[in-house]
């Protein structure tokens, strides 16, 4: 008897840029292709988007959920109809929402394949009761019914936008999760403290801060601390700031302020250097 192959893909789900990963035996799979799970929420369809890989190379401790199947013609068919059953649930909970008073951003409303149950998504500044929602849904939607609030972040990710770069947010293209960004990340990339200017759609500070952070940490390593003493020419001099795109220091004393390169920088510092060092290799002039 052969033995089975197996192989893992990647699938997302709805309008979702993140991937999760089933197991399955059908090694023929595209990127593009839908598929049939069995998710947390229930048996969806999502779109595959990576290769099959050897099941092998799985590296995470997770269990995977197999995928049960291609979509027949009937799932197709229960996958359109719900997507129009959705628009009619947020319709109707959008509706009573205003009605009870609820602080609730609606995003939108997603059917299990068979229907069993609807995950209406939201956000809010606070903590909602809902309680009284859900008892005046229930006999309007007839199924189950969980109502899901998301974080500021998760909202852009999920109605996408353009960012301050004037390209798509990086959230709704290729970010799957988001690591924590603080304000301590812009000070060390010196930009100025403006935070609106520093903040996203969603009203947090920008995720690129991430991006050349790390850089930033290893290219100040070259520069000088502020508060350095540096002797010119033109007089003595204190470090009072650098820019590292430029690769420029900033000395400053009394009467003066002036930029000037690292490189000429590194090489006043270095002749100092030299200078301290034979002065103090010079005998003193009351040794015998």
């Amino acid at each position: 008897m052969d033995n089975v192959i197996s192989f893992y893909v990647g699938v997302r789900f709805g309008t979702s840029t993140k991937a999760y990963y089933f197991s399955t035996e059908m090694g023929d799979l595209k990127i593009g292709d839908l598929v049939v799970t069995e998710t947390v929420a229930g048996v969806e369809i999502g779109t595959v988007c990576t290769a099959p890989i050897g099941l092998n190379n799985y590296g995470s401790s997770l269990a995977l959920k197999p995928i049960i199947r291609k979509p027949t013609q009937e799932d197709l068919g229960n996958y359109e109809y719900n997507n129009e059953e959705s628009k009619r649930a947020l319709d109707i909970t959008e509706e009573e929402v205003q009605r009870l008073g609820l602080p609730m951003n609606l995003l939108e409303a997603t059917y299990t394949l068979d229907g069993s149950k609807v995950t209406i998504t939201y956000t809010s500044d606070n903590r909602v009761d809902f309680r009284e929602l859900l008892r005046v849904l229930a006999p309007q939607l007839q199924c189950r019914i969980e109502l899901r609030q998301i974080a500021s972040r998760d909202k852009a990710k999920m109605v996408g936008g353009i960012a301050i770069c004037g390209l798509p947010l990086c959230c709704s293209t290729f970010l799957t999760q988001f690591d924590g960004i603080s304000i301590s990340r812009a000070k060390n990339q010196m930009l100025t403290l403006n935070i609106p200017k520093l903040s996203g759609p969603c009203g947090k500070l920008i995720c690129c801060l991430l991006y050349e952070d790390d850089l930033y940490t290893e290219a100040k390593k070259n520069y000088p601390h502020i508060g350095s003493p540096i002797k010119l020419m033109e007089g003595e001099y204190t470090v009072s700031g650098f820019n590292i795109l430029s690769r420029t220091v900033k000395v400053t004393n009394p009467l003066d302020t002036k930029l000037i390169s690292l490189d000429d920088y590194n090489a006043a510092a270095t002749k100092m250097a030299k200078s301290y060092s034979s002065k103090k290799s010079e005998p003193s002039p009351n040794h015998a």
